[in-house]
């Protein structure tokens, strides 16, 4: 593969790829772009008025953010796959194409970034982009490391950029029901939270075998930040999220859709205490299980908070004590009222028998215009996101102090304002990471 920039335009793949307009067809449909741009917007762009985005990662996860976006001039395409790249220049042939993120942001003007790489390269992509001043839609989790988490948020409140992390499920009706019924004191105070989630993505141990690298992939620009090691299949393209140096596990990959909603209805930020259990800790990849506690401190809207996430096998007590219906993923509050129990898409009162009679609070949260629309709204209007750096990086800063804790074998004494774990001799060494040459944030 020819890994270097080519300052020309994508040329169209022939054959049967989809054309420009079939993927802004199914982007529309797929996405909702239908929906028009607010009058704040409209004064501040003309009618026909687009954002000029550059989209890092442009297949599987990738694939699906630049659908979400496809509504707005496609300037720049980046991935270090050049068979990816090909297939997203064949839908936008006027896109200029890059292996390398750097390169396109020296060298293309843009107004915004869609980033949808693997966790490692999150931060040295938003981290640059947001200096250059560029608005910037990321992926969750949000960065790899905690301290890079803080970061990108300081970098983006300094630079006023309007950021969303990739949480769709957030712009979701159901969400926003159950933020409603919270938040109202349907079930009363809450004080102990629940979240739980199928899989455990572990890499086991590192592989000995040196396969050739695929010809369209570039591996040096794949590795990014993290040490080199020989290619395998065992990383690329599916399996990342069970390596340390690449990804964070299931905790990583999944607990800032579940665990947004908590942080959203409770008002939570930053936790005191952290403390993990799970398998044997393996220095190169994620654990099977793991079971994080969390506790909040008291807040102005209610009191202090535990927090519980399970992954793997494990599930809260409240199943083996038949107090719960047979369930998928879910967060579980538990109210001195009653308890709540939700998911994606749904949500229900328990006891059932002593909700018969429930009326849901008035709406006080709108309804989305869709998690994309949001963003390239706010990009045009100068106004804030529900998932922006801010709300998100506190959110991804909590979620991977769960690893921290597990990985460092200590319970955390949290002081967010330090980003320190008073006490734990080898927590800071999972709060941050060194960076190849060539490679910062």
């Amino acid at each position: 593969m020819n890994a270097q920039m080519t300052d020309s335009p994508c040329r169209g793949a022939s054959g049967d790829g989809a054309t420009r307009r079939e993927f802004l067809t199914a982007a529309a449909c797929g996405a909702g772009l239908l929906f028009g741009i607010s009058p704040a917007a409209a004064r501040t762009y003309q009618a026909n008025s687009k954002l000029s985005i550059g989209v890092i990662g442009v297949a599987n996860r990738g694939r699906d953010n630049l659908q979400g976006v496809a509504s707005q001039q496609i300037t720049a395409l980046c991935d270090v796959d050049s068979a990816y790249l090909d297939a997203a220049c064949a839908a936008f042939p006027g896109a200029e194409r890059f292996a390398d993120f750097r390169k396109m942001l020296d060298r293309v003007k843009l107004d915004a970034v869609v980033i949808s790489t693997t966790d490692h390269t999150h931060a040295p992509a938003a981290a640059m982009a947001l200096r250059k001043g560029l608005d910037v839609y990321c992926e969750k989790p949000l960065t790899h490391t905690v301290h890079e988490a803080r970061v990108v948020a300081d970098l983006a409140r300094r630079h006023q950029r309007v950021t969303q992390m990739g949480t769709q499920i957030h712009a979701g009706s159901n969400y926003r029901r159950v933020v409603e019924a919270i938040r109202a004191g349907v079930i009363g105070q809450v004080a102990e939270v629940h979240v739980w989630c199928d899989g455990g993505k572990s890499g086991g141990d590192r592989p000995t075998e040196t396969p050739q690298v695929p010809p369209t992939l570039d591996w040096d620009l794949w590795l990014g930040p993290a040490p080199a090691r020989p290619y395998h299949p065992a990383y690329v393209p599916h399996n990342w999220r069970g390596w340390w140096d690449f990804g964070n596990g299931t905790l990583g990959d999944l607990a800032c859709h579940h665990m947004d909603l908590p942080f959203w209805a409770l008002d939570l930020r930053h936790p005191v205490t952290v403390e993990a259990e799970g398998p044997p800790v393996h220095p190169e990849s994620t654990p099977s299980w793991l079971i994080v506690r969390y506790e909040f401190p008291e807040r102005q809207s209610g009191p202090a908070v535990s927090l519980t996430w399970y992954n793997g096998d494990r599930r809260p007590r409240y199943f083996a004590e038949g107090k719960l219906p047979s369930w998928g993923n879910g967060t579980l509050f538990v109210g001195s009222k009653g308890m709540l129990l939700a998911d994606y898409n749904r949500h229900v009162l328990l006891p059932e028998g002593e909700f018969a009679n429930y009326q849901p609070p008035p709406r006080t949260i709108p309804e989305s215009i869709g998690h994309y629309e949001e963003w390239i709204e706010a990009c045009k209007s100068r106004g804030s996101t529900t998932c922006n750096f801010d709300y998100s990086g506190a959110l991804t800063e909590a979620v991977l102090l769960g690893n921290v804790a597990y990985r460092s074998g200590e319970r955390l004494n949290w002081d967010a304002r330090s980003l320190r774990a008073k006490g734990a001799r080898h927590a800071d060494e999972f709060l941050r990471r060194r960076y190849r040459r060539g490679w910062r944030l």
